[in-house]
């Protein structure tokens, strides 16, 4: 896969979304109305069909707390996770987070992919995310497509009592405790539109379904949430978070060692991302005087090849540091760059005074109780 210079990695149907392109490409944007028509349909069908079928949902004996959003890409879904999952653990609420794995391999249902902090699989098994959240978080990660198969594992250890799904608003069949949509406060939701018409994987009134909106900074002094956006989200509870560079991390035969964020001021960067939304990546290197002489973009959860890093190492010539995400480091980290050139930046959610309203959020659901339901029933609306 040949890498794309800045602003080339957004593609022509990501920037309709945004209405980033002229008028006169709006024929190509109606080609796709049809399409969109159809998708939209076969979701609320599929949403009717869940609300109609409440015998089969499940619900377990763990708290179940689910992240995430009504776009593609770019709301910082994971990180949250991460940080929810963190959370949990800092208030004695021994937790355990559950992802897809998507673009992994697993050999089984449901996957153990780290725990205590020991990586058990790499990301061509597991995917990038579960990997990257692994280097961060010790407790028990598993991957696995239907979320019900891994927490039926996970309810074996006595020891949890909680655990945060990645990724899950769309999962309908298993029953959550807290349903958490995060927005992006820059993006919102976009023109509005369903696939591939647009960013929104559902309608709009799946909203109904979350206890509580996050809106997600993801790029340095955002401009907040748009005010046709913020009317759309009634009368639901809202947080605001940022996604904010936390330190810079290397790799030293697989373990991640964390420099401070200075280590990359006034020194020469190539930027390689494999990202939804690689602007905000570009934007925060910039505010930490970073001199990108040349960026390279690839599709997301992109998995990289010997070509690839031939292709960056041409780029990295005149640079002193490879800078690249997290989770593009779980994919990089195997090739052969020049000791410490190779780096990421590490990111980390901070919600200041909103931080506190999470918490009574989540302990007025009675995370820390006893009344665990009991595992494998059915339940209702």
């Amino acid at each position: 896969m040949q890498a794309l210079r800045q602003g080339a990695g957004r593609t022509r149907i990501t920037r309709l979304w945004h209405r980033e392109l002229p008028w006169r490409d709006s024929l190509l944007w109606s080609l796709l109305v049809p399409a969109a028509t159809l998708y939209g349909a076969a979701t609320a069908a599929r949403a009717a069909w869940w609300r109609m079928a409440w015998t089969r949902r499940r619900a377990s004996r763990l708290k179940v707390l689910s992240v995430g959003n009504l776009t593609v890409g770019g709301s910082g879904k994971t990180p949250f996770a991460l940080y929810l999952a963190n959370l949990l653990l800092e208030h004695g609420i021994e937790s355990a987070i559950v992802s897809r794995g998507y673009r992994g391999r697993p050999r089984q249902r449901a996957q153990l992919v780290a725990d205590r902090g020991e990586l058990k699989v790499g990301p061509d098994e597991a995917g990038d995310e579960p990997v990257m959240m692994a280097k961060s978080f010790a407790g028990p990660i598993m991957i696995a497509r239907r979320r019900y198969d891994a927490i039926r594992m996970l309810e074996e250890r006595a020891e949890l009592k909680a655990v945060v799904l990645d990724d899950a608003f769309q999962h309908l069949r298993l029953e959550r405790d807290l349903n958490l949509l995060l927005i992006n406060a820059e993006y919102g939701f976009g023109n509005g539109w369903l696939l591939p018409a647009g960013p929104m994987r559902e309608r709009l009134r799946a909203l109904r379904r979350a206890d509580a909106v996050v809106v997600m900074e993801t790029a340095p002094g955002g401009a907040g949430l748009p005010a046709a956006v913020s009317a759309r989200i009634g009368g639901r509870p809202v947080m605001r978070a940022a996604l904010r560079p936390r330190a810079i991390v290397r790799s030293q035969a697989g373990d991640w060692q964390e420099r401070p964020l200075a280590t990359v001021a006034s020194r020469r960067v190539v930027a390689i991302s494999g990202v939804a939304c690689p602007q905000p990546f570009y934007a925060m290197l910039h505010a930490l005087e970073a001199i990108l002489v040349d960026t390279l973009e690839y599709p997301d959860h992109h998995r990289y090849t010997w070509a690839d890093w031939q292709a960056i190492g041409r780029s990295a010539r005149n640079a002193e540091l490879v800078v690249t995400t997290e989770k593009d480091l779980t994919k990089l980290e195997r090739f052969p760059f020049a000791r410490n050139s190779l780096c990421a930046l590490r990111l980390g959610v901070e919600m200041g005074q909103w931080q506190s309203a999470l918490l009574d959020l989540l302990f007025g659901r009675r995370l820390d109780s006893g009344d665990a339901r009991e595992p494998g029933t059915a339940v209702g609306d």
